[in-house]
This record gives C-alpha cells, structure tokens and sequence, in this order.
C-alpha cells in the first residue's frame, strides 16, 4: 500500500524567522509555522542550471550557495534533508566549461547534494570526462538506462537507497535518448541509451524488493511534447513510482504535477528556483518552488569558494588560442546593422563544427571587439558571454526567408536579432515594408527555393524562437553541440591566424534616384515629410559610413506606422505585463498578429523603454487596440 495521502500543491513563499518575512496564507502558515520539523523529510531539487553556480541578482539566479543555506536552514528546523540535481549542470558559462564541469562538482560537493542524474549537456566534454568528474563526486551520478556499446553493461550505478527518518528511499536514475543527438555525436560513440520505460519497471522492481518504502526517479527527461520519452509517460507507464525530480525541458512546475500516483516536479532552469517536496510523518507531500525573493541566505564557504574559483580562472582565461591580424569588429552599433568580420568568424566556426548549409547567430550576442595581435579566452567569453550552445535544425527555405526578413525588419536602426550569417548572402531592399525587404537570397550560387529542406546552426537561444525567431521552434532539433566559445576557439586553434573580413554577404540594394524620391518626400497622414534631408544612398553594409546611422532615412511604412500611434496617444490602453522570452517584436506577433507593429509599442511605452533591446520581465506595456 502506498505510504502517501493525497499530494497537497502548496507555494512555499518562505515565512522564517529572518529579516525577509512575507505575507502567507492561514494554509502555508499552517506548514511554515512549524518550527519544529523533526519527523519531516525535505527533498531539495535543481535542474537545468547549466554553469549558473553563482548568484546573479539581475537575472534571478540563486547559485548553489542558496542551495546549500535553505538545506541548512531546514536542517536546523530539525528536518533530514536530501539534495537532488536531474542534471545538465556540469556545462555551461565558462566558470564550469574553463575546468570541464569540476568547479561544478566542488560547489555542489559543498552544497552537500546527495545524487545527480545526467543530462544530455553533461556529455559535452565527451563520455570519459563524465566518468573523470564521476570520480570526482562524493555523491552518487545515476542512470539506469545507458549502457556500454561493447559489453551491454550500465555506464553508471543505476540506483541507491537512502535511509531518512526511518523510511528507505529508492532513487534511480534516467537519462534521456535525446542526448545521442543532443551533445555532439561525438561525444557517445561508446554507449547506448535505452528505453527509459522499460529501465524504470525493472528499477521499480529491484527497488521494491530491496526494501525501498518510497519510490523516486531522479530523471532527465523533461515534458516537451515534441520528445518521444518524456517524464509523464513514464508516470503513465510505470507503476509504483511515487515522484519524479525532472529536467531537460526547462519546465516550471510550481506545485509539481500529478499524472495518476506519481508527482512529477521541476524547477524551471538556472537555478532561479529551488524546488522543495516535504514530506511529513504520515508520508504526506508538499511540492513547491522557492526563488530568490523569497529566500536570501547564502552559504558564506560556498561564497569563498566563487571568489576562489573565480581568481583562479583568470589565470586559465589568459590563455593564449590564436591570433588575428585584422581587427575584430563587435561595435554594438555595426553588429546589430550590418555584417561584420567577427559574425562572419562566429557563423563561419559554427557552420565548421556542424556540417550545417547556413548558420546564423544574433549580433546582439556578441558584445565585444577583438583587437588585432593575440586571441585569449576571456577575449572570446567577454565577446560571447551568455553560455549559449550551438544547435542544428532542418528547416524550409520559407522559414529561413521569414527568419532573415524578422533580422532586418528594423534596418538601418540596430537591432538585436540582425543576422549575422554563414553560408548565405542577400540583400536588403530598403524600399519595402518590413516583412519583404530581403531579396536574392542565395545558397551555392543558388537562389534560396522556399521548399526546400536547408540545414541551419545557430545559438540554442535563437534556435527556441528568442529575438523573435519564432519560426525555428517548430521545427524539431538535428543536433546539439559545445558552447559557442569552445566552438570558436577549436576553429581559431586550427586556423592559428584570422584575417576575417566583410565579404558582401549581406548588402543593400542599390536605390534609384527616383525611388529615392519616392520613398523620402511622400507626405505622411499629417502632412509632414518623411525626410530630414538626409536619404541614405549607401549600397553595401559592410561600408560603415558615419553618414548611415541615427540620420538616415526611414521607410515610408515605418513612418506610418509612427503616425498612427501617436493618433492613438488617447485611446484606452490594455496593460501588457512582459515575460520570459518576450521581446517587443515577439509581443507585436503575440498581440498584432505581425511582428512589425513593434516600433508602435515602443513608441506607445519611451517613458519606460530606454532601449527597444532591452525590456525585462514583469514591465508593464501599454498596448493600443488591436
């Protein structure tokens, strides 16, 4: 009979004896008054944290030093506590990728985890590696579903009973099949991954009949509909699994969900929570999230351990990978408008690494110049610092058209999402309206055939539909590879000295005279000129010509689009609040319909909107009607 009541969804906002108190319901007060907790069993759980191991208050992240304070916190309470991680945490930003995953397993040493499963990212410094950082670990690396190519055997134990309270609990581990296309191939040439399902039933069995009393599968699964294995079948499938500690899907479950017995919980990513199942003496459970404004402890040897780490890396960032004999242009202004020589030396590693037709990346992902002489890896983390990974995709030549069109809608005003490409040049008709600006679009000498299948590369953030390319997350993932720094310092160690240049990959038509005129004196709706007098002339990008910038010309159908929101200035407004992911052209499609109608809630919101790239989560946006 299983040993748990009936699953109670609760949202822990932590009400402790500290400074940062908050206001709770008479039901979580009920929970969170016990200041004895002697009897409880607390399971803490991250996921997905891909490199974020310390704090970063603009960006949520609570790092494990939270981690290992909210386990001591319910320790003192009286609680036993296990720590658990469903994996792709070893990979990352390059505090983890600068020493391959062991500053990770330091910190999660000292956080005091108990067991971790591995996700597909955490094969990307290859499978040896893996078992290198295995041995590393004072905890256990779970997974009961890969095996070795040769002899069939498990690469990893399959599972532990840990004994908390009185009650024995049986962890096993699942891996996901994903992760022989979603890390570079290479990197699992020796194994094999299994059905999951099937790996699950045999480890319920075995556990059970080791004395296990509560079943949980510390699984990197996820709840992505487009997986052929996700964690809820394998809630449907297998019984006798009581909880599934989940990832891979970045999914945010806030009180956990329940698929027949099983209650699966997951944190999201990045560690912006921590997920907490409680578990009382009656064997009843509390599943939650706890993020940082709600907890605000930290570990103070988890902190010296950063500053520790992080000293200690500027030594490793020194190092010296090639060298260029050409000036690396990153200049906000010229990567968010035109080609550069540094897009075209990123696209260019990543179209190497992958195979792919055309890679594309965002100029707003790179950050930085390089000057000419040596080539260091902090050059190249300061240049690309996000701890983006490069995924391919098979898309249509329709898609890849729509994508280039969304990139330059906003020409010659900067952008984040300008493309910067590989494998592909075209040219930008300044005369049309955003949406059918990009003409000539070519591949091999051939014109771009919007049936066709093309392969791409880009950033994994792109790749989810982020500065609003929305149109490659309907199509399903080819492969997953390294960080996108790794993958530019193996292409600039083989090619030892860069001299990149602007190739007129991406160009602008040239306009006549006529259409000149035509585009810069038709009157607007208030009778005023479309022109300041100054009509830009430039024919190529790559040029960079001072006179090309805030004074130039803008379309007649952005200047429209101008007038009507200023007529609109005393309409009602519907409040917008922005959330992740969101950028103002993906909240134009959302809410228009197009993505072009973003100048107008820009234009509507300049009393809060410093910079068009640059909005947050939780703004609210005044929106006209529709």
């Amino acid at each position: 009979m299983k040993r748990f009541g009936k699953v109670l969804s609760l949202l822990l906002i932590f009400c402790f004896c500290f400074s940062y108190v908050s206001k709770v319901s008479a039901e979580e007060a009920l929970f969170l008054d016990k200041q004895d907790l002697t009897g409880y069993t607390v399971i803490l759980h991250t996921n997905d944290s891909h490199g974020r191991a310390v704090p970063d208050s603009y960006n949520g992240y609570m790092g494990f030093t939270a981690v290992s304070a909210l386990r001591a916190y319910y320790e003192k309470q009286g609680a036993q506590v296990l720590v658990m991680d469903a994996g792709d945490t070893l990979h990352g930003l390059p505090i983890a990728t600068l020493e391959k995953g062991e500053s990770i397993v330091q910190f999660m040493k000292l956080a005091g985890y108990d067991v971790m499963t591995p996700g597909n990212h955490d094969f990307n410094y290859g499978t040896t590696r893996l078992l290198e950082l295995e041995d590393k670990m004072d905890f256990p690396l779970l997974s009961a579903n890969i095996v070795k190519k040769d002899t069939k055997e498990l690469l990893l134990k399959d599972n532990i009973i840990i004994e908390k309270n009185g009650v024995k609990y049986g962890i096993f581990g699942l891996s996901t099949p994903e992760t022989a296309y979603k890390t570079n191939p290479n990197n699992v040439t020796t194994i094999e991954f299994t059905d999951p399902v099937e790996a699950a039933k045999k480890e319920v069995t075995a556990l059970k009949s080791a004395g296990a009393q509560i079943i949980i599968s510390l699984a990197h699964l996820g709840l992505d509909e487009s997986s052929e294995v996700t964690s809820k079948l394998v809630a449907e499938k297998v019984e006798g699994i009581d909880l599934i500690v989940d990832g891979h899907s970045h999914t945010t479950l806030q009180d956990g969900l329940m698929v027949k017995d099983t209650l699966i919980v997951s944190t999201g990513d990045y560690i912006r929570n921590i997920g907490v199942v409680a578990i009382d003496k009656s064997g009843n459970m509390k599943a939650a999230l706890v993020n940082s404004s709600a907890f605000t402890l930290t570990d103070e040897a988890i902190d010296k351990e950063a500053a520790d780490i992080t000293a200690a890396q500027e030594k490793l960032l020194s190092e010296v990978v090639g060298k260029t004999s050409v000036y690396l242009d990153g200049v906000r202004e010229n990567v968010r408008t035109k080609e550069t020589n540094l897009g075209n030396l990123a696209t260019d590693a990543f179209r190497k690494a992958t195979g792919a037709d055309v890679a594309i990346t965002n100029g707003g992902g790179i950050r930085a110049s390089i000057e000419i002489g040596t080539i260091t890896k902090k050059d190249l983390v300061t240049v690309f610092p996000f701890g983006n990974f490069i995924v391919t995709k098979n898309i249509t030549g329709k898609a890849l058209l729509e994508a280039l069109e969304v990139g330059v809608a906003s020409y010659p005003e900067t952008l984040g999402g300008f493309p910067q490409v590989s494998g592909i040049t075209f040219q930008i008709d300044v005369t049309k309206p955003a949406g059918s600006r990009v003409v000539k679009a070519v591949i091999n000498g051939e014109r771009v055939n919007p049936e066709k299948i093309y392969q791409i590369a880009t950033n994994d953030f792109m790749a989810a539909g982020g500065d609003g390319y929305t149109m490659f997350n309907e199509f399903a993932t080819v492969n997953e590879y390294g960080s996108m720094e790794e993958i530019i310092i193996d292409y600039i160690k083989e090619v030892k000295t860069i001299n990149a240049k602007d190739e007129s990959r991406i160009t602008v038509l040239e306009v006549s005279k006529e259409e000149e005129k035509t585009v810069t004196e038709e009157p607007s709706k208030s009778g005023e000129s479309k022109a300041d007098g100054k009509n830009n002339t430039k024919t190529d990008i790559k040029s960079g010509s001072k006179t090309d910038s805030k004074a130039e010309t803008k379309e007649t159908a952005v200047s429209k689009d101008k007038n009507k929101t200023e007529s609109k200035s005393s309409e009602e407004h519907t409040i917008y609040v922005v959330v992740k992911g969101d950028n103002l052209s993906k909240i134009s499609l959302k809410f228009y319909g197009t993505q072009t109608k973003w100048r107008d809630i820009y234009e509507l919101n300049k009393e809060n909107i410093s910079n068009p790239d640059s909005i947050f989560i939780g703004q609210k946006l005044k929106m006209s009607g529709k």
